[in-house]
């Protein structure tokens, strides 16, 4: 894994602006710690940091190669999983190699068979290929966008200007033609849609996302972008003991897959199904490898053991179920615990590695995890997007969410809304901007014709986790683990799995009226069945009244500070009110889950701590 950066333009000589190109560069530093690089030349110029994972004597980037008279130069962020295939193909058409690294594999795809190679991978990638001769920029995303990427461009769809790239938004923004400006509706994304983002949304004005699934080229005659992967709707035909065998035989060759690393893998370990499932296929493959034990990793929060309070969301804990697992497959397990002070104070660090105000004590718990097993290993195997692509989430399940007309995470909207000053709601026009953000997101699901209305209405909601949800997890996982230099790998974004699973209908996916019905059902004598019949448990949170009176204390002086940048975006009197009350109805039991099932009181107001760190470190201004 690594981050990458870059900078066209046509009028300016980018030979001189290598000080401005190192800054880009070194703003990812934390992406790949293990080298740099830099690629100039009068109209293009490429930076990367590297994380060394595959080939550490090869692989360096900028890497350049030159066929038929033209120089190629790429950087790229990812990992291909099927490397070994595509070699062997571009082998036995007359090429050759100078090492093992997928790095050269993919130029080498990209010289072959140009902006098509994308189709070809299985991995996951953000990468550009500059065509020297040509004066041309290529760009492409994974499927799924596990690996991110950001643009700026500041002339018309079909006009030159200058053209920026990067990894993350930070690369972009310290460029001195960048500023950090929110509008009307970087607002309504942080505050109404957020952290749940538009797909191609940057936040920032002046800054898109390139979308999961798409490619980009960019030339003297301006910019163009398509998209080379889309779910296809069509009639299932397997039965359910063909289906069951397809799941985990895709499931299992994702994970081997995977497991490819010159340097040490581990697997994060819950005790759940999804990454129980995952740690029992790795530990078969290494037991197969004569290899020693596969290493684990859990988390938890001290004192949890006291305070944990059992709701409809979060049934049980997580650590007695690790260690159930762990012993079954007989793994080398580490269990990390977070203290409350460390935990509130990884709350703006967790808000640098987004760029962006996230989904709090979610996050800045992650940074820490990720930064423990980071002095053990270099790569994990994560869970992710399982309960995306199988439905996992009650609200697959519960009559309001499935009818309430928006997305299932903003059914509470209004109660948000209510946090915020009146002029800002107006500003965004927020209700109807997540109407239309919803409307827009139903008019590209896929119809299969004929599909009676129960699973009509369930494609729509896997769509929208798929492409609306799911995203937040990844840009989690992404940024908490990069920024401290840890690549995770997450083998239920196998795009062969999702197109094979978008298609089974919801009373097989929902078997026996559980959630993941499907998966649990193809996972049968993979895991003890206690284990694969446990009742879902979402990430785990701290329920420390420690950690909720420092955020309620900490957005109690926001509110006192004339300098505070939030302080006018919100009704003071109402959050007053949050943060006053909170440690009363902690007391009670009574959580308002503002967004999803994880953002309660102590969480909002922890975001809302977020989003002042960040106008005031970004220097954000509201245009």
């Amino acid at each position: 894994m690594c981050g990458i950066a870059g900078w066209v333009e046509w009028e300016t000589d980018l030979t001189g602006k290598r000080p401005v190109l190192e800054a880009m560069r070194d703003s990812l530093a934390s992406r790949g710690p293990d080298a740099s690089g830099m690629w100039v030349s009068p109209r293009a110029a490429l930076v990367h940091r590297r994380l060394v994972v595959i080939d550490p004597s090869g692989g360096g980037q900028p890497m350049i190669r030159r066929r038929a008279g033209q120089d190629y130069i790429l950087v790229y962020n990812g990992e291909l999983y099927n490397t070994a295939e595509i070699r062997n193909e571009l082998i036995s058409r007359g090429y050759s190699f100078n090492g093992h690294s997928d790095t050269e594999v993919l130029l080498t795809a990209f010289i072959e068979w140009g902006p098509g190679c994308v189709e070809r991978f299985n991995g996951i990638f953000a990468f550009a290929v500059w065509n020297q001769a040509e004066q041309s920029l290529f760009m492409a995303r994974d499927r799924l966008g596990v690996k991110p990427l950001f643009y700026a461009h500041s002339g018309g769809p079909n006009a030159a200007g200058r053209f920026l790239f990067g990894s993350e938004l930070k690369a972009l923004l310290v460029h001195p033609s960048v500023p950090a400006k929110i509008d009307a509706e970087g607002l309504a994304e942080v505050f109404a849609i957020g952290p749940a983002r538009t797909p191609g949304h940057g936040v920032f004005r002046g800054i898109s996302e390139l979308k999961p699934g798409y490619s980009l080229e960019y030339d003297r005659r301006g910019l163009r972008i398509w998209p080379y992967w889309t779910l296809v709707s069509r009639p299932h035909e397997d039965d359910l003991a063909t289906t069951s065998a397809r799941v985990r035989g895709l499931l299992a060759d994702a994970v081997e897959r995977q497991l490819i690393s010159d340097v040490p893998i581990c697997t994060l370990l819950s005790g759940g199904l999804d990454s129980s499932a995952l740690t029992a296929f790795a530990a078969a493959a290494y037991r197969r490898d004569n290899r020693e034990p596969i290493h684990t990793w859990s988390i938890d929060y001290l004192d949890n053991d006291r305070y944990f309070k059992i709701s409809d969301f979060q049934p049980n804990s997580d650590t007695p179920w690790a260690k159930r697992v762990s012993d079954y497959l007989e793994t080398l397990h580490h269990p990390v615990v977070i203290d409350t002070p460390n935990l509130v104070g990884a709350l703006a660090p967790a808000m640098r590695a987004r760029d962006l105000p996230g989904m709090a004590d979610v996050d800045a718990s992650l940074l820490l995890f990720c930064a423990e097993i980071k002095k053990e290993a270099t790569v994990a195997v994560s869970g992710e997007c399982a309960d995306e692509v199988f439905g996992g989430y009650p609200w697959f399940y519960r009559q309001d969410a499935l009818g309430a007309g928006t997305f299932p995470w903003s059914i509470r909207l209004r109660e948000r809304l209510g946090l915020l000053s009146r002029e800002l709601v107006g500003m965004m026009r927020a209700e109807e901007y997540v109407a239309d953000r919803y409307r827009q997101a139903l008019n590209e699901v896929p119809r299969l014709s004929g599909e009676d209305p129960t699973n009509r209405r369930m494609r729509e909601m896997f769509y929208l986790n798929l492409t609306r949800w799911m995203p937040v997890l990844l840009d989690r996982k992404d940024r908490m683990s990069m920024a401290v230099g840890l690549e995770v790998r997450v083998p239920f974004c196998d795009h062969r799995l999702v197109e094979y699973v978008w298609n089974v209908p919801w009373e097989i996916k929902s078997l026996e009226g559980r959630e993941k019905g499907l998966l649990r059902h193809a996972l049968a004598g993979v895991l003890p069945e206690d284990v694969l019949w446990r009742r879902k448990s979402p990430y785990p949170k701290t329920h420390h009244p420690n950690y909720l009176k420092a955020v309620s204390g900490w957005v109690l002086r926001i509110l006192e500070d004339p300098e505070s940048p939030l302080v006018p975006l919100i009704n003071g009197a109402a959050v007053r009110e949050l943060a006053s009350g909170a440690m009363e109805r902690a007391e009670r039991g009574i959580y308002q889950p503002f967004f999803g099932q994880l953002m309660t009181d102590a969480q909002w107001l922890a975001h809302l701590a977020q989003i002042d760190s960040w106008m005031r470190e970004y220097r954000v201004s509201v245009v």
